[in-house]
């Protein structure tokens, strides 16, 4: 196929059941090409191979002092030159269309998984590992099958040089064909130890680069804690256990490439000789033997393909493993395993109505924004995630989340994500303006000023506006950067607050979305995302009284179900395990609901008053407001 043709309309479904499935499936989606390079190859190194025949041929004429046969042979060398040279330029041409083709359809698979997975992709999957499949492992599956074209020309073209061999000389043909399966099999036993140094460096290598993305994404945090140069020895450590597994796989590919120089150096050194000895017994002529000593000189060539095709298959096998085990990652229950649920609706139309989780039976009412307290912060994430129709550990029989009755697994998964947007505890900003970041795809019906408001993004913006490189003051065209470390916790917290809410969705399920900031900001940001959420149905995760007051409904999990259903203050008033868990009280005297601070004095006040009084400081509130006593 042409370049041009990039990217690919559809990648195609692959064969993920083992990394040799997945590449034989790479095999057959690009026969077409590898064909026309095996084709090409065979081409230039047929033209090759011949090309000593000519030179015996003019050696021979030479001897004879004929002329004609001289000229014949000048003829027959650079046709065979200009053979030579056509078949290697389109041969490297259709093998690179090949590498590149190959690594764009595996990079295609790879990036319409990650859409697909979203947030679960790196909980089951190791970020390294990630980083390895999408960068090192598409290259080396690339490599593969560019090599596997080049071999498939090369074990054409020793086949057939050993057969005109054993024809046109016997006696030295015969010797020849039976060095060859020995020449192209020495190496076989040493692949095994060089196909696991190979590995061994390789998951070295992933290791140290997992260590090196997590430092990097912690690095603020480490500064804080003095903690650069502990993790800077760690990463030290893991580089030079890379580089020492590096040196000690290449000494085993150096050997390998050392038995294909000395053994076929041997048999060139043994036809030599032979054939010498024949040539003066009067058995073969001297182009004859100018023509077996060129054409097994000529051997290397091809043999050395082989060696590589070694090397390839070694280093892109645990490659196409890894790309295959990403590539067979789902997002919920296999199609087939899926209990009966209703109908999905046609295309076009997006669900909408309650949102309802029949596993812990929570039931967000449409157009009202619902709180969710939940004592476990992984249990609130897994919950979360399940809401947005991702939900890895979901077993055939468990039924789906339903979005006004309608299953989410059974929604197209672009329907799915347009109906229900969750909004994790870690949002990732991605570097760019701050205009592309808001450019997100959306109803269109709340602009980026009006989320920017509700996201209380004030202090943001001129912050931004004051580091314009272009002079502007346009904190839109300011650009972020990756994972917005120019900006604080709170700051990038806000900003993914407010693409959330640009977006827009029938759904909008936030993971502790204040959770980085101050408690006046958090009190406007609750009041905010009350107002321009108006009608449309939103599910907070958090403990934040300051939250928890302005939700119209706040349901309390505990133990993986529904406990309690009300408003923040019936559940402050009614249930000691909810008022334990938003106001991180520990064991008291029943009947003591909170503390009351009058002039700097705590006094425990029962919970009938606690729960409606203005003095109630509740823990979230506490950690950012101290009263103290007046002198």
């Amino acid at each position: 196929m042409s370049l041009r043709q990039l990217p690919f309309q559809d990648p195609g479904v692959p064969d993920v059941r083992s990394g040799f499935r997945f590449l034989l499936w790479l095999e057959k989606r690009q026969l077409r090409g590898q064909l026309t390079a095996a084709a090409w190859g065979t081409l230039l190194m047929a033209s090759i191979a011949l090309f000593p025949a000519a030179v015996g041929l003019a050696v021979q004429a030479v001897v004879d002092h004929s002329g004609r046969r001289l000229a014949l042979s000048g003829g027959l060398m650079l046709a065979l030159g200009g053979l030579s040279a056509l078949g290697d330029t389109m041969l490297h041409r259709t093998a690179v269309t090949n590498w590149i083709t190959a690594a764009a359809r595996v990079q295609q698979l790879l990036s319409r998984k990650t859409v697909e997975l979203g947030s679960v992709l790196t909980r089951q999957v190791a970020a390294g590992e990630i980083v390895t499949v999408g960068a090192g492992d598409v290259e080396k599956i690339g490599w593969f099958v560019e090599a596997f074209a080049r071999f498939t020309s090369a074990f054409v073209a020793t086949i057939g040089i050993a057969v005109a061999l054993a024809f046109y000389q016997p006696e030295l043909g015969l010797m020849v064909a039976a060095a060859i399966p020995v020449l192209a099999l020495a190496v076989l036993p040493l692949l095994p130890a060089a196909t696991k140094r190979a590995d061994v460096q390789r998951e070295k290598a992933g290791k140290a680069t997992e260590l090196a993305s997590d430092t990097v994404a912690g690095l603020r945090v480490l500064r804080g804690i003095g903690g650069e140069e502990l993790f800077l020895d760690r990463y030290r450590k893991a580089s030079q256990e890379v580089r020492t597994a590096a040196v000690h796989s290449a000494r085993m590919w150096a050997l390998i490439s050392a038995v294909q120089v000395v053994l076929p150096g041997l048999l060139l050194v043994g036809v030599a000789w032979y054939g010498a000895v024949l040539a003066l017994d009067g058995r073969i002529s001297v182009g004859e033997l100018v023509t077996v000593y060129g054409t097994v000189a000529f051997l290397m060539f091809p043999l050395r393909h082989f060696e590589e095709i070694a090397m390839a298959w070694s280093f892109s096998r645990p490659s196409a493993k890894r790309a295959a085990r990403v590539l067979a990652l789902v997002r919920g229950v296999e199609p087939d395993a899926a209990p009966s649920l209703p109908s999905a609706p046609s295309a076009g139309v997006s669900p909408s109505g309650d949102l309802y989780d029949p596993e812990t039976g929570l039931l967000a009412p449409a157009g009202r924004l619902t709180a969710v307290v939940c004592g476990d912060p992984d249990a609130a994430g897994r919950l979360a995630d399940r809401l947005g129709g991702h939900s890895p550990d979901r077993v055939a029989g468990q039924s789906s989340v339903l979005l006004g009755g309608t299953a989410l697994d059974e929604l197209p998964l672009a329907a799915a994500r347009a109906a229900v947007l969750v909004q994790d505890k870690d949002p990732v900003l991605l570097s760019g303006t701050l205009h592309e970041l808001l450019d997100v795809p959306s109803s269109g019906n709340v602009s980026s000023t009006d989320a920017l408001t509700a996201a209380q993004c004030g202090d943001v913006l001129q912050a931004l506006a004051q580091a314009s490189v272009d002079d502007s003051g346009d904190p839109m065209r300011t650009r972020i950067t990756e994972r917005g470390r120019s900006l604080s916790g709170g700051q990038r917290q806000r900003l993914a607050l407010a693409r959330s809410l640009v977006a827009d969705p029938e759904a909008l399920v936030l993971d502790e979305p204040t959770s980085a900031v101050d408690s006046h900001t958090e009190a406007r940001i609750a009041r905010g995302l009350k107002e321009i959420r108006a009608d449309r149905t939103t599910v907070v995760f958090t403990s934040s009284p300051l939250l928890l007051d302005r939700c119209d409904l706040v349901v309390f999990i505990a133990d993986g179900s529904v406990a309690a259903t009300g408003t923040h203050h019936e559940l402050l008033r009614g249930d000691q395990r909810y008022r334990a868990v938003v106001t991180r009280e520990t064991e008291e005297p029943a009947g003591v609901a909170a503390a009351v601070v009058t002039g700097g004095v705590t006094a425990a006040v029962p919970a009938a008053v606690s729960a409606e009084g203005p003095s109630v400081v509740p823990s979230g509130a506490a950690e950012n407001t101290r009263i103290e006593e007046s002198a």
